[in-house]
């Protein structure tokens, strides 16, 4: 898997408005209702990172959930990352 350039990170995060790029890295926070559900959607999200091997850096403090995305092996931002991104905004964000 190969590194992005800041070019086309810029351009596949117009399909990402919740993130962005900074720090060799794509980045989101999401909020929630409260801790239960916070915690809830992590728990989903690390079903799917184990399913994509691919696992996130993230923090929770109650309700906030901080995600930073970057494939270590590739020194930077991949399509993996874009690929996780993706699964993330389908957990947290359902389609109603």
């Amino acid at each position: 898997m190969s590194k992005l350039s800041e070019q086309d990170i810029e351009k596949k995060l117009l399909h990402f408005p919740d993130w962005d790029y900074f720090d060799n890295a794509i980045h989101a926070e999401f909020e929630f209702e409260n801790f239960k559900d916070c915690f809830s959607a992590m728990s989903r999200i690390a079903f799917e990172c184990e399913a994509q091997n691919h696992h996130p850096n993230w923090s929770n403090v109650y309700n906030v959930l901080t995600i930073s995305l970057s494939t270590h092996d590739a020194g930077g931002v991949t399509n993996k990352d874009f690929k996780l991104a993706e699964a993330i905004e389908t957990i947290v964000e359902p389609v109603e």
